[in-house]
């Protein structure tokens, strides 16, 4: 989630505080890249331009966290069951299997509610248009912004040097986990050359999300700041990156829509925030187009 400031009061103007602090959410290990055999936690994060602080120990916030190895029958579900507000929940995974992995979670549903003009720079600052659209064709745009959010992250991370293994050790990197909302990548990028380019579709329910925005960082070798840009996915589903660094990187997404009947108590939306991390070949990417 992006959290807006309260509004000032200055001099009887109401002045409203269009810069936010980002909270984008993500999934990362301390390496991306690792031996086989080796056992890491994966941390998940929450901050602004891909520096994060960690983001929760309550299992109850969990609704989904396992690990997918590059073999059906390579997985690890960490999920809690029947957990209560004292408990927490573990991220240590043990990587067994060369190949690509990937570790997977989901949160439960939170809520928060903003001003009415806090609300309307929020959707357009993430480039949420059609909630931005229903808003003033309802004639809601003095109404306070009551939301649901979730979040779905997702980490790449390869075990052993990708040109040593098959190439069927890619398959659940490239694999429909079947989120609300889900950045699938169509290569390996653990096997892209540099300057090559990646394939990410954007998936609302497993189908194309048309027009979503995605921002992009990657973080630079020896200390240099981070790079960010946004883009736009094609008609269908696809955003076109060129790696041409050794990253790692952040991409991510948000979608809103009209909150389910069971939650129109408490809020009028529902958003959903996805994120995918991986490493890439030796030096930043660029931004290419849609394909």
């Amino acid at each position: 989630m992006r959290i807006y400031p309260a509004k000032l009061v200055i001099s009887g103007s109401i002045l409203i505080a269009t810069a936010t602090l980002a909270h984008e959410f993500w999934l990362e290990p301390p390496r991306f890249r690792l031996q086989a055999g080796q056992t890491v936690s994966i941390r998940p994060l929450i901050g602004a331009d891909f520096s994060g602080k960690p983001w929760t120990t309550k299992a109850t916030k969990v609704l989904r966290l396992v690990r997918y190895g590059p073999t059906p029958a390579d997985s690890t579900n960490l999920t809690s069951k029947n957990a209560t507000e004292t408990d927490t929940f573990r991220t240590s995974f043990a990587f067994a299997q060369p190949g690509t992995h990937v570790v997977l979670m989901r949160s439960t549903n939170s809520f928060i509610e903003l001003p009415a003009a806090e609300f309307t720079a929020y959707l357009r600052e993430e480039g949420l248009d059609y909630a931005l659209k229903l808003r003033q064709e309802n004639e809601q745009m003095d109404q306070p912004g009551r939301e649901t959010y979730r979040r779905c992250a997702k980490a790449l991370v390869q075990v052993g040097e990708a040109a040593a293994t098959a190439p069927a050790t890619d398959s659940a990197c490239r694999r429909i986990y079947g989120l609300p909302l889900e950045l699938v990548p169509e290569q390996n990028p653990y096997r892209l050359a540099i300057d090559k380019s990646l394939t990410v579709r954007v998936l609302r329910n497993s189908k194309p999300a048309f027009g979503a925005a995605v921002q992009v960082w990657q973080r630079q070798p020896g200390g240099l700041p981070t790079t960010h840009f946004t883009m736009r996915a094609n008609q269908s589903g696809r955003i076109l990156l060129r790696l041409s660094g050794p990253g790692p990187y952040l991409l991510a997404a948000v979608d809103m829509t009209a909150a389910p009947a069971k939650l129109r108590d408490r809020a009028d939306w529902q958003s959903t925030w996805a994120s995918l991390t991986f490493a890439g070949p030796a030096g930043g990417p660029r931004r290419l187009g849609t394909k």
